[in-house]
């Protein structure tokens, strides 16, 4: 089959496309022809190098995956060749005491398709059955390629971590991100009051029409203050943050007093600097999220289906334009997800 590759850690140039074995399903996975696969910022993170994912060479990235079953292993009972399939990212072991209570993202083996395996950035991809989800009939595979990853984590985000509530006002930083496209839906079904930042006015009048109540351009205003006047100096209840340190002390200077920061990711860089005494003295919470569980991902499939949630698709590439694609993220210019198919 044709995928996409890298040898070793490096920038986009490592990426190439290149004939590689097609790989076959074990007794308890499932082949899939892959349709659509979106570009994600863990795919990045990973062929740059980062102690968290031990890369295995030759790697194939992607997260997100829709396509066709092709084949089943033996033990695989109620999946058919032919179906439409989406493939939940996570991969847990639903086996373990955190699995079991219904936290399989806490899974003590969880691993996440394409970083730590094998991915989409192929024309076949091997999944668990167990991670195997039928398509919804409203999607294209394109649409269902673009959600589950960045729902799930925004979903788990706001509604599971930060417990967002009706009438709360809740910041959205790189609002045109994939994941800041779906916070931005998201924070609105809950009822909140939505602030939406991004750095290219473009962005922002899209992030409106998204449902964004107000929106700051960060790279021309200090989004601290701006948030003061628009919340009369209270600040905001919920910062949606994943950038890192470039943003990281504004978007605690943001934060009412009992506010809530919650952070998926460090696009900027892993390390921020904290004035503890802001902290306790207005006492913010500040929680990690990672991922979500399968019960999230249900959730928001059955609000993608019925159109309360959409997809946010920026451009299509042809599988052997990674690169590009990728570049294209690095550089910020994309609204919404960024979907590879097969060429």
């Amino acid at each position: 089959m044709k995928a996409v590759v890298f040898h070793e850690h490096g920038g986009p140039e490592k990426l190439v496309y290149q004939d590689v074995p097609t790989p076959l399903p074990g007794e308890d996975e499932v082949l899939i022809r892959v349709k659509a696969c979106s570009i994600n910022h863990v795919d990045i993170w990973v062929r740059q190098g980062i102690p968290a994912y031990k890369t295995v060479f030759p790697h194939i990235s992607g997260c997100d995956v829709a396509g066709m079953v092709e084949a089943v292993g033996k033990n695989v009972a109620g999946i058919n060749r032919g179906e439409k399939v989406f493939v939940a990212p996570g991969l847990s072991c639903f086996r373990c005491a955190y699995c079991l209570s219904g936290q399989d993202n806490m899974c003590i083996a969880y691993k996440i398709l394409g970083a730590h395996t094998n991915g989409g950035y192929a024309e076949y991809v091997t999944v668990p059955a167990i991670n195997v989800l039928t398509m919804p009939n409203t999607l294209r595979f394109e649409d269902a390629a673009s959600f589950p990853l960045a729902f799930l984590t925004a979903w788990h985000m706001l509604i599971t971590r930060a417990e967002l509530k009706a009438g709360q006002e809740v910041l959205v930083l790189a609002a045109g991100s994939g994941i800041g496209t779906a916070a931005i839906q998201i924070a609105k079904l809950a009822g909140a009051w939505v602030i939406a930042a991004a750095g290219r006015d473009d962005k922002l009048e899209r992030a409106k029409a998204l449902g964004a109540d107000e929106v700051i351009n960060y790279r021309r205003e200090d989004f601290s203050n701006k948030i003061r006047e628009f919340t009369g100096g209270k600040g905001v209840d919920v910062v949606f943050e994943h950038v890192g340190p470039e943003t990281w002390e504004k978007s605690l200077t943001s934060l009412a007093k009992n506010g809530k920061l919650v952070t998926c990711g460090a696009t900027s860089g892993p390390e921020a600097k904290t004035d503890l005494r802001y902290i306790f003295s207005r006492q913010l919470s500040i929680l990690g999220s990672m991922m979500g569980t399968r019960s999230d991902l249900l959730e928001v499939t059955k609000l993608m289906e019925i159109g309360k949630l959409k997809p946010v698709i920026d451009s299509v590439f042809p599988l052997n334009e990674a690169r590009k694609a990728q570049e294209r993220m690095l550089e910020r210019n994309n609204f919404g997800k960024l979907i590879l198919v097969p060429s």
